[in-house]
């Protein structure tokens, strides 16, 4: 019912800044929320950042106040700002959107992911 994609990752020096999007298409859903989460080679998936269909954000431990993320409710659309990248932030990074019918559980919609790659 609903598709997932994410554009906006790329090659990036330390200290530089990205903005990735990730549009939710469909119909005869609502989003509950949406998020990032990222995994690099070898370790686990993890939380970077989700929003809320009131506004509300979490962010993950590693962020350090670097990273933002927003919404635009017209489009269906997040995004994750991304400043002072570190080469620890390098990861593929998936987008998430919990969404569900009218009167169903809502279920996780992942998208395929965008490569992050920081380094000089």
């Amino acid at each position: 019912q609903v598709q997932v994609a994410e554009s906006g990752g790329g090659l990036v020096q330390p200290g530089g800044s990205l903005r990735l999007s990730c549009a939710a298409s469909g119909s005869g859903f609502g989003i509950w929320s949406m998020g990032w989460h990222r995994q690099a080679p070898g370790k686990q998936r993890e939380l970077v950042a989700s929003i809320n269909v009131g506004g509300s954000t979490d962010y993950g431990d590693f962020v350090k106040r670097r990273f933002t993320i927003s919404r635009d409710n017209a489009k269906n659309t997040a995004f994750l700002q991304m400043n002072g990248l570190k080469a620890e932030d390098t990861a593929v990074y998936y987008c998430v959107v919990y969404a569900a019918p009218r009167g169903q559980v809502p279920m996780a919609y992942w998208g395929e992911g965008t490569l992050v790659s920081v380094s000089s």
